[in-house]
This record gives C-alpha cells, sequence and structure tokens, in this order.
C-alpha cells in the first residue's frame, strides 16, 4: 500500500496544493492571483519531479487501478509545461480588464489532476473519474469571464455536450464490464483475446466515442468551434494544448493495452477518425474569420494525424503520438501567446484575421513568431512541424498502411493552404491598425523560447525527445 501511494505521489502533491490555495483564495480574494498563480507553477513543478518513471522505477498502483509507467510520464511532464503555460499567459491578459480571479490556477490544477488519473488509468472506471475531474473543471473554466456572454455560452455548450460524451463513454464501459468480466485494462484485454463478440464491438465503439469526443476528433468535434471562440483566450488555449495531450494519451493507453486484442476491430474506428478530422479539419478552417475558430479546426486536423500513429498499433506509432503531441503542445501554445497581443489601442481583444493584414509592417517581431507556427503547424520544412508529421506517416508505412499515409499527405496539403493564407495576410495585405504594444516580458520570453523550439535549432532535440518517446512507447508493449 505504501508503494502505491509513493506511485501517485504527483497526484498527491497537486491535490494538497489545491486545497491550500484554495482555501488562499476564500481567505485573500482575487488580489492574491497572482501568487497563487506563482505557487500553482511551484506546484507542478514539485510534482513533475517526483513522476514515477523519471524520480523512480515506476510500476502498478492499487491493484492496477493506477499505472505509473515511462508512458505516462512523459505524458504527464507535457501537460504539466501545458497547464504552467496556461497559468502564467492568464495573469496579464485578464488583468487589464482587472477581472483576474484568483480561483483560476486553482481550476486548472484539479483539471491537471485529472488528466494525471486519465493517463495513468489500469481501468475503465479510473479513466472516468480522471475524465469527469478534468471536465468539471473545464466546464468552469470555458465560462470564465462572467461578464462576457460568449463565455457563458461557451461553458453551457461545452456541459450538455460533455455530458452527452460522458454517457457514451459509460454506457460503453457497462459493456466491456457485462461481456469480458473486468474493468481493468488487463482483464478487458483478456477477455477480447478469445475473439470478439457483438456486445464488446458496441462497448469498444462507445468507449473510443467518449475518448474522440475529449480530443475533438470527427464525429465528436462539433463542440470544438464554439468553444473556442467563446472561452477566455488563456482558456481555450489551454483548452488546444494540455488536455488534448491527456486525452490522446488515454487514446493510445485504451486502443493499445485494453483493447490490443482487438486491434483489427477498432483500428478501422481509428481510420475512419483520422482521415474525416483531417479533411474536416482543413476544408472548415479556409472560410473562417475568427482566429481562435481557425486554430478550433487546426486542432482538429492536427489530432487526425496524430491518430494516424494511433492506427499503426505498433511501438513506434505510440512513439510517433508522443513526439507528435510533444511538438503540436509548443506550436500550439505559442500561437496563442501571438493571439493574446492581439489587443486594440483600447485594450478590447481582437479576434479578426483580417487584423492581422500587415502586421509584418507595424510588429515585424510578432509577425515573424506567427508566421513560424504557421508554417511549422502546416509541416513545412525546415521548421520542426515537419518532423511529427514524417514520423506518423513512416509509422503507418510500416504498418503496412501506406495508403492511409498517402491521404493523409494529401490532406496535409489543404492545412497549408489556411495557415500560409495568414502569413499572406500579415506581409502582403496593407496594414490594419496595428496592436497595442504588450508590457507582459513573462508572455514575451516563453513566446520566444516558443519560436526558437519550432525553428531549424530545434531539429537539436528531435533525436532525445524521440529517443525519450520510443523508451515511453515501450512500456506499453
Amino acid at each position: 500500500m505504501i508503494d502505491s501511494f509513493a506511485l501517485i505521489l504527483p497526484e498527491e502533491i497537486l491535490t494538497v496544493s489545491s486545497i491550500i490555495l484554495l482555501l488562499m483564495c476564500a481567505w485573500m480574494g482575487d488580489k492574491s492571483g497572482r501568487l497563487i498563480t506563482w505557487l500553482g507553477v511551484g506546484a507542478l513543478l514539485l510534482a513533475a519531479i517526483w513522476v514515477p518513471g523519471i524520480s523512480g522505477s515506476g510500476g502498478i498502483a492499487f491493484d492496477g487501478l493506477f499505472i505509473g509507467d515511462r508512458f505516462a510520464a512523459f505524458a504527464k511532464i507535457l501537460v504539466y509545461i501545458g497547464a504552467a503555460v496556461a497559468m502564467l499567459m492568464a495573469m496579464n491578459w485578464f488583468g487589464r480588464d482587472k477581472d483576474f480571479r484568483a480561483e483560476y490556477p486553482v481550476l486548472v490544477l484539479f483539471a491537471t489532476i485529472g488528466m494525471g488519473m486519465m493517463i495513468s488509468a489500469g481501468d475503465l472506471l479510473t479513466l472516468y473519474v480522471g475524465l469527469e475531474l478534468l471536465s468539471l473543471s473545464s466546464y468552469v473554466l470555458a465560462s470564465f469571464q462572467r461578464t462576457d456572454t460568449r463565455s457563458a455560452e461557451a461553458g453551457l455548450k461545452y456541459f450538455v455536450l460533455g455530458a452527452l460524451a460522458s454517457g457514451f463513454l459509460l454506457y460503453g464501459i457497462s459493456l466491456l464490464y457485462g461481456f469480458t468480466g473486468s474493468t481493468l485494462f488487463s482483464g478487458v484485454a483478456q477477455g477480447l483475446a478469445d475473439g470478439v463478440s457483438q456486445g464488446e464491438l458496441f462497448g469498444i465503439v462507445f468507449v473510443l466515442a467518449g475518448i474522440a469526443f475529449k480530443i475533438s476528433a470527427v464525429p465528436f468535434h462539433m463542440w470544438t468551434p464554439d468553444v473556442y471562440e467563446g472561452a477566455p483566450s488563456p482558456v481555450t488555449a489551454f483548452f488546444a494544448s494540455a488536455p488534448k495531450v491527456a486525452a490522446m494519451a488515454l487514446m493510445v493507453r485504451v486502443t493499445f493495452e485494453a483493447m490490443g486484442p482487438a486491434t483489427d476491430a477498432w483500428r478501422q474506428i481509428i481510420i475512419f477518425s483520422a482521415l474525416a478530422s483531417t479533411i474536416l479539419g482543413g476544408v472548415a478552417a479556409i472560410g473562417q474569420r475568427n482566429i481562435k475558430r481557425l486554430l478550433a479546426y487546426s486542432s482538429i486536423n492536427n489530432v487526425g494525424f496524430a491518430l494516424i500513429g494511433v492506427a499503426a498499433g505498433t511501438r513506434e506509432g505510440a512513439a510517433s503520438v508522443l513526439f507528435y503531441m510533444a511538438v503540436y503542445l509548443v506550436m500550439t501554445l505559442g500561437t496563442f501567446l501571438v493571439v493574446l497581443r492581439m489587443r486594440g489601442e483600447d485594450g478590447k481583444p481582437i479576434e479578426s484575421i483580417e487584423s492581422l493584414s500587415g502586421l509584418s509592417r507595424t510588429r515585424p517581431g510578432l509577425a515573424l513568431a506567427l508566421a513560424m507556427f504557421m508554417f511549422s503547424l502546416a509541416g513545412i520544412p525546415p521548421l520542426l512541424g515537419f518532423m511529427p508529421k514524417f514520423f506518423v506517416f513512416e509509422a503507418a508505412v510500416a504498418a503496412d498502411l501506406t495508403w492511409l499515409a498517402a491521404v493523409g499527405i494529401a490532406t496535409s496539403v489543404i492545412g497549408a493552404y489556411y495557415y500560409i493564407k495568414i502569413v499572406k495576410i500579415m506581409y502582403f495585405d496593407e496594414p490594419a491598425a496595428a496592436f497595442a504594444k504588450s508590457d507582459d516580458h513573462i508572455g514575451t520570453g516563453l513566446l520566444l523560447v516558443s519560436a526558437l523550439f519550432v525553428s531549424p535549432l530545434g531539429y537539436g532535440l528531435v533525436e532525445p525527445i524521440m529517443s525519450l518517446s520510443r523508451n515511453a512507447a515501450g512500456s506499453l508493449f
């Protein structure tokens, strides 16, 4: 039992920290927001140090309910990075309108605890508890800006559709338990090993549908554009980064560990979702005029490419997904750090793509950074965003899914169109009104680090990160 509690030490650290910080919010009020944010970042750093698989050998806790392996460690570090950046970028953004509430970093911490449970889940019930903890915090975060009707609308839409997805997931869990006799991933895999029955197949479909909602994969993407547009920009940045990594890691663990013997059954579902996500995410983004809605469809598009690695069903496929999410995390956060600087001289946020016109002449540094992120998201070399797609397609080819890789390469051209269109607007259109200067030095530093990461200088990190990804993926097999 002591060993089990040692394996969940990161979650214990974050839980205790969240409760203490929540009490500080009640006693000290919103004026303590910046202090609580920095303490929250410190809690994430402390949790990262004690993640099993990095600081220790890892193992299985509570008779298989919780898994602390290298795969979980890799994904948790990415989640902690995303959560910390989401906290830091919110301080200056909310503070301008004097509406920064001290509960924001606490909600992010609660969501992070849920994501950690999802990533380390070894049982379908642990999976559900973690996912619901993330979801409940996310619903509040989406409607965090109470004075904005769009934010309230985003929170309501997310809640209603999220409840529907939770129903799908629970129904799938009940079917798998009923037909395999276990909720443990190992028990489900053992039950599927003797052939997939009709009931088990329905269970697989419903469980994957519930997880697909969290990664906003087609056809469960309908909430994404509205919630991304309506939620406050720092919250949108958080939704597009850390929860995506956690949900994708959960998808990999469930399909590879719990449903491994039924690969032929779930692979068809993943392939359909991957192709539909890359196509719809590319086509639907073309006509968007709001930068946050465009980035919503961009996230759907990128999820489709990551799912191609899942469809491979191999160790290399799992490694390519981890590498993809690592680079995607930095590209997405960097892009939103630019979006957060889109403010008029009156200090009000601006979200229209037309406002980027001629940005290269009014704010050349900001234009260069956004251009680098756009080219990287499009997968255009020599920027680092090319490598994740390369590894994903390579894994698909190695798994005899060459046709899937070919279709993925073809659909990536669609996405490249609207990414390059933004670069064209910034560098070739007549200048629009200049954005206000930003005094967010922390955000500027994070933006610089993100831009350097996706630049050709980032290629020096490809081999170390990919090596860590392969070691992490090896713990699934």
